[in-house]
């Protein structure tokens, strides 16, 4: 079964999206000097004018997120397994592009000028941001992906 399909049930799914949820504040959180000081001033920002908003963005991108890391679980797999976050940071350059592909996509075809600019403008250290948090990424989607929710934490 690929790693959609195990993670986009409609039982684990809400599961995944809680965790990512927290996996992105984590991310936030960890981020110092004066680029994390405004990535963590935005994020707060965003988040009073817009309640909420980590987990409205996660579902609706998360089924392409994870049909975007289908090929990355099935050579974690065929690797032999161990761990997903390892696996997929030792591919951060073909993992972020992947989904970063499904975050362009959707803002491309957004008709909305002001999220296209706000991307824009953030896209260029997206990369160094995505690869930065494919362990703790992986990690949690392992998981649930193993069905195993008594690692969480």
């Amino acid at each position: 079964m690929s790693l959609s399909q195990q993670l986009l049930k409609k039982r684990t799914r809400p599961a995944v999206i809680t965790d990512l949820v927290e996996v992105v504040q984590q991310e936030v959180a960890a981020k110092k000097g004066m680029s994390g000081t405004a990535l963590k001033a935005g994020y707060g920002a965003a988040n009073k004018v817009v309640p909420n908003l980590t987990e409205r963005a996660l579902k609706k991108l998360f089924p392409d997120f994870a049909r975007a890391l289908d090929p990355f679980w099935a050579s974690f797999q065929s690797s032999g397994g161990g761990d997903f976050g390892q696996h997929l940071a030792a591919r951060g350059t073909e993992v972020s592009a992947a989904l970063l592909t499904v975050t362009d996509a959707k803002v491309q075809a957004s008709g909305r000028e002001p999220v296209k600019k706000v991307y824009k403008a953030l896209r260029g250290k997206a990369e160094g941001r995505v690869q930065a948090a494919l362990p703790r990424l992986g990690t949690a989607l392992q998981r649930h992906a193993s069905g195993d929710r008594a690692q969480r934490g």
